[in-house]
């Protein structure tokens, strides 16, 4: 008996592409969430009573139940039909909105975020798993190029949207505004998501962490840890960078910002026919054209007329990358996609927690400079690692 996730082609004709819209709805007003507190840090620190660093641990505590929810969901849910999983925790993301916004004290929010970080643990990680479900084998990188859009969109979105939103009606109305998309995902979902039964022969029992003793997968999910830290030991500090490298104003940051979102949308929309065509090869390319760039802007970073258009090709390409490895855990791992997307959860989570540490701690005590060298040299390291992983995957076949 074949596991459910390989589904006989005639199982596999109908495609519930509704189904995919109704998740990109969910992972737009989830990634909204966890980045919304960046736009309104200050605000939300003074009404609270605490420091804007204490405020921005809100992000942190997020991850971290991200990392903690991802590596134990599958386990934990057992048996249970995963629409309802999936349901369960678009309601709790409405739920932490709701706490958020009404919080009367430090701690009551931090209950709130740290909600919304199970919520995101718990949908990202299933997602690999629920994209082979919900459409052909072929298509399945397509449905992960629309919810990494729905992320994408988001990323673009939740900053400029978070501030002027709370200029106009406070922080705690920004966050309210999330629930009502919240309830639409979670009425949308009820009706376009189809009975999504675990059966027994997949789940192969233990934990997520038996799948490192397959080579492929543990150069893989290094190769992708490195890679999330080469670019958010760069990505973290292009604010700070932009301000006293390059100089721009106000509104010539915001444009720039802009422009990386715009043009990681753009990437996440054309990926998929890049992977069609060389899978690895454009593994392989991104980590190594993000290098150069790094390197580029320690050379041209005082000229605005560089700086831009690099960033923004930064963003077209560094966007894009997460469907990339999404589409490598399907490949990979089509029969154990959930404790694989766990795994992928709980390593980009913490390599971007890691990466953006480490490009802190260069920036401040040796200059910009070493945080973009830092960034250069371990994209490069994951360049020849995911190489390393194509080889791999070769032999093992």
């Amino acid at each position: 008996m074949p596991a459910l996730s390989r589904n006989t082609p005639q199982d596999k004709v109908h495609a519930h592409w509704s189904g995919v819209f109704a998740m990109t709805l969910c992972v737009f007003v989830l990634i909204a969430s966890e980045f919304m507190p960046v736009s309104l840090l200050t605000p939300i620190a003074i009404d609270l009573h605490v420091t804007e660093g204490l405020a921005g641990q809100g992000i942190a505590i997020s991850g971290v139940l991200a990392v903690l929810t991802s590596l134990t969901i599958s386990t934990v849910a057992g048996n249970v039909n995963r629409k309802y999983l999936l349901l369960g925790m678009t309601i709790l993301m409405a739920f932490s909105g709701i706490v958020v916004a009404l919080a009367s004290s430090y701690l009551v929010y931090m209950v709130g975020r740290a909600l919304i970080g199970i919520a995101i643990g718990g949908f990202w990680s299933m997602s690999a798993a629920t994209a082979i479900r919900l459409v052909p084998q072929h298509q399945v990188a397509r449905a992960l190029a629309i919810f990494n859009g729905g992320n994408a969109l988001a990323t673009v979105v939740a900053a400029p949207l978070g501030s002027y939103l709370g200029a106009t009606i406070g922080w705690r109305g920004t966050f309210l505004c999330l629930v009502p998309v919240a309830i639409v995902a979670f009425i949308w979902q009820c009706f376009s998501l189809p009975a999504m039964e675990t059966d027994k022969s997949s789940r192969s029992g233990g934990s997520a962490f038996r799948l490192f003793t397959r080579p492929v997968v543990a150069v893989g999910l290094l190769a992708c840890g490195l890679f999330f830290m080469g670019q958010f030991s760069l990505f973290t500090y292009v604010r700070p960078f932009l301000e006293t490298v390059t100089q721009v104003e106000n509104i010539t940051l915001s444009l720039i910002l802009l422009t990386i979102g715009v043009a990681g949308f753009i990437g996440t929309l054309l990926i998929s026919s890049f992977l069609k065509a060389g899978f690895y090869p454009t593994l392989v390319a991104i980590p190594l054209l993000m290098a150069v760039i790094a390197g580029t802007l320690v050379l041209s970073g005082h000229n605005v007329w560089f700086v831009a258009p690099l960033l923004g090709f930064w963003g077209l390409i560094a966007t894009a990358a997460p469907t990339g490895w999404w589409t490598w855990v399907a490949r990979t791992l089509p029969d154990d996609a959930e404790a694989g997307g766990g795994l992928m959860v709980a390593v980009i989570q913490l390599s971007i927690a890691l990466g953006s540490t480490l490009g802190g701690l260069t920036f401040d005590h040796t200059g910009w400079q070493s945080t973009f060298f830092l960034s250069c040299g371990l994209l490069i390291v994951a360049a020849g690692l995911t190489f390393l992983t194509s080889r791999k995957t070769h032999h093992s076949h």
